[in-house]
């Protein structure tokens, strides 16, 4: 072997042990995680763990289910605002924007997806807060039946707050990837459709969007494996008091990030309090793992 293959051979194994190193972080992740919640899963089971409502740590309850009942109360909130808004924009950017709006437009969703979140969580508190409290809440308040009359003690810290930032956080990564899947749609499908007499939108409804569907499926998934992770900005506007299952939008709502940051480090004295955080801990990054191996499998398969 001459010196040239032996260094071809030598850098392509430096560079897929330094891969495998990389991926090899999940499962070690997921094993320090699942080793540290084995003894709380020893003294109950996991079906105790996950449908009771009693998080006493004091008295040995430990249920999780306030947390991640909140966790997916929030994110469905999110994702109720987030979704159509954001496949309309980018069907806009896609199919309707000139390019000149188009470069200025997509540079502002980078900057988004950019943004720290503790910054969209300062500005939940001092926009999206008060604005729930003094014109959304004010306004719902008794007049549908899943929006009850809530206290004049009301704060405004509420499921309602954490998912309205919670929308604008993940709004970019849905846009980006819509308007990205929409434009691989070929110009030969659109071109056909409108020399058969069919309207732009007509070609966008039933043609583009027919076509790219799952992609868009995928995007939603995607988008909520990000909203099911988010922590301080979530904290900082959702109230997280140990109230109970929220009666309404308008009540606060405990999801398991914020219930991870709140109480790790807490307690330690407690007898499998620290096991109990880190299986929550250990449920969390399971769902992100889901969720994005579902999203990105669709993405790869269109990409077949």
């Amino acid at each position: 072997m001459n010196a040239r293959k032996f260094k071809d051979l030598l850098a392509r194994k430096i560079m897929g042990l330094l891969a495998g190193l990389v991926l090899s972080l999940v499962f070690l992740i997921i094993f320090g995680l699942y080793n540290r919640s084995k003894p709380i899963l020893v003294i109950n089971s996991l079906k105790d763990l996950l449908f009771s409502t009693s998080w006493h740590p004091t008295q040995g309850k430990f249920g999780l289910l306030n947390f991640i009942f909140g966790t997916f109360w929030i994110t469905s909130i999110a994702l109720l605002i987030t979704v159509p808004l954001s496949i309309l924009t980018g069907i806009y950017i896609a199919e309707y924007a000139p390019r000149r709006v188009r470069e200025f437009i997509k540079p502002l969703i980078d900057l988004l997806a950019g943004i720290s979140p503790v910054i969209y969580g300062v500005w939940g508190v001092v926009v999206i807060v008060p604005l729930v409290r003094d014109y959304l809440m004010p306004f719902l308040s008794g007049k549908l039946p899943f929006f009850p009359f809530v206290s004049e003690n009301y704060t405004g810290y509420s499921a309602l707050s954490g998912g309205i930032v919670l929308a604008v956080m993940v709004f970019p990564i849905i846009i980006s990837i819509v308007e990205e899947i929409i434009r691989t749609v070929p110009l030969e499908m659109r071109e056909a459709s409108l020399s058969l007499g069919a309207t732009k939108w007509e070609t966008v409804k039933y043609v583009v969007l027919k076509r790219v569907r799952p992609g868009i499926i995928a995007a939603i998934i995607l988008g909520m494996s990000r909203a099911v992770g988010e922590t301080i900005a979530v904290l900082m506007v959702a109230g997280c008091s140990m109230q109970g299952f929220p009666r309404s939008i308008f009540d606060t709502a405990y999801p398991l990030p914020a219930f991870i940051a709140n109480t790790y480090g807490e307690m330690m004295s407690i007898p499998l309090y620290d096991s109990a955080v880190l299986l929550a801990a250990f449920l969390l990054l399971l769902m992100t793992i889901f969720f994005n191996m579902i999203g990105w499998g669709i993405l790869l398969k269109l990409e077949e």
